[in-house]
């Protein structure tokens, strides 16, 4: 199974609850962490299989569009190993 990574980014944390309540809704992914920025500035990070992450980061983009501000998506099929170990630990 391929593994994968996807990040939503929001200014506001109330857009990024909803984001991340879309992502964990519409498709099988774990959320591993919450990343708080900066300047109102958070992001979500959530894993599973490249499918799956790509739906739930569709389907959290857009929940967060709707209620507040999107600053960015972005989904890293196959990451490398560490990744997660350097930025998200």
């Amino acid at each position: 199974m391929n593994h994968a990574i996807g990040l939503i980014e929001t200014k506001g944390l109330v857009p990024l609850v909803e984001a991340s309540d879309a992502m964990a809704k519409a498709a099988n992914v774990e959320i591993i962490k919450r990343v708080q920025i900066g300047g109102a500035y958070l992001t979500t990070v959530v894993k599973g299989d490249v499918g799956s992450v790509r739906a739930a980061v569709e389907a959290g983009a857009n929940a967060a569009t709707q209620l507040g501000e999107l600053v960015s998506s972005h989904v890293i099929p196959r990451p490398a190993e560490g990744l997660l170990d350097a930025y998200l630990k």
